[in-house]
């Protein structure tokens, strides 16, 4: 792609250097006869076309620069680094720039439901986008790109032993507070209160519930010391700067609904296309290897349910 900063001293510079050789040509003969005057004339000519040649130049590549969208993609939390990572690399494959709004999936829906500039929006669930579709609000196409993960996180240096206490870890008494995304509106909140009615563990740790406004905040909430425990996504625990802080315990995936995580392109969208291609993107190999790095399971059945045939 061009890069304008690169080709405008160029284009200065070509300038430059027909206007030099003008200025020498016409000093070395100053002759006054019709046919060296019809000659300067000839040449002013020549350097003027050559001179606007250039210029119509400069002007398409700011067009083609000014051309390049600029999407603005909404995005459950759970993405918050593995989405930042994506977006680097579309942009210098691309050209295209992704302003990148994280937060809980519910929240972002009703946002969107109240007409927020976003091109495209990635949840932590299915049932948010399969909501913004039902209401006209996002485009039929339903791309299903992930299975969030759910763990249970301690602090690096709590004296809990996860790996042998599992759930159970939670009735020690050293944990005073325990933090989850809120389930009114975060997909991974409501996974984790499945996950503790799965284990018969709702009731008795109920009062020492604090709630994140997503799983972002939950993971905070641990890291901050305010918790000593919480329910958070695998992607946090693995994110770069987060994995030294904790230690986790993978919660089976059969004690809570399957997190399929799908994404949309938005009615309103100026960009539709752009946006269209980049949810496509999310599916190459380069991307599905990335995400499980991160901590994500790739859904077998996601090619099947997208792009309209769902």
């Amino acid at each position: 792609m061009a890069q304008i900063g690169n080709d405008r001293p160029r284009l200065g510079k070509s300038m430059a250097h027909l206007i030099l050789l003008y200025n020498r040509v016409f000093r070395a003969k100053r002759l006054k006869s019709h046919s060296m005057n019809k000659y300067i004339h000839t040449f002013a000519v020549v350097l003027v076309g050559l001179s606007l040649t250039l210029f119509a130049g400069y002007l398409a590549l700011a067009q083609a620069k000014a051309g390049t969208a600029e999407l603005t993609v909404a995005a459950a939390a759970d993405l918050s680094s593995a989405l930042k990572e994506i977006a680097d690399r579309y942009a210098r494959k691309t050209g295209t720039k992704l302003k990148l709004s994280f937060g809980a999936s519910g929240a972002l829906t009703q946002q969107i439901q109240n007409d927020a500039p976003f091109d495209a929006f990635l949840s932590a669930d299915s049932n948010y986008p399969k909501q913004l579709i039902q209401s006209g609000k996002a485009e039929p196409d339903l791309y299903l790109y992930a299975i969030g993960r759910l763990v249970l996180w301690v602090p690096a240096d709590s004296p809990l032993d996860l790996q042998r206490q599992g759930m159970n870890a939670l009735l020690d008494s050293s944990v005073k507070k325990i933090a989850i995304a809120n389930p009114q509106h975060a997909p991974y909140g409501k996974a984790a209160m499945a996950a503790l009615e799965h284990f018969k563990l709702y009731d008795k740790i109920k009062d020492r519930l604090v709630l994140g406004e997503n799983v972002s905040q939950a993971a905070q909430f641990v890291e901050s010391g305010n918790a000593q425990a919480g329910f958070v996504a695998l992607a946090h625990a693995l994110a770069p700067g987060m994995d030294k802080k904790g230690k986790y315990w993978i919660i089976p995936a059969e004690s809570y609904p399957a997190m399929e995580q799908s994404a949309v392109v938005l009615s309103h969208s100026q960009h539709k296309k752009e946006a269209t291609d980049f949810l496509k993107y999310i599916e190459s190999p380069e991307i599905i290897e990335l995400l499980t790095r991160y901590g994500f399971a790739q859904p077998v059945v996601a090619q099947s349910m997208s792009h309209g045939d769902h």
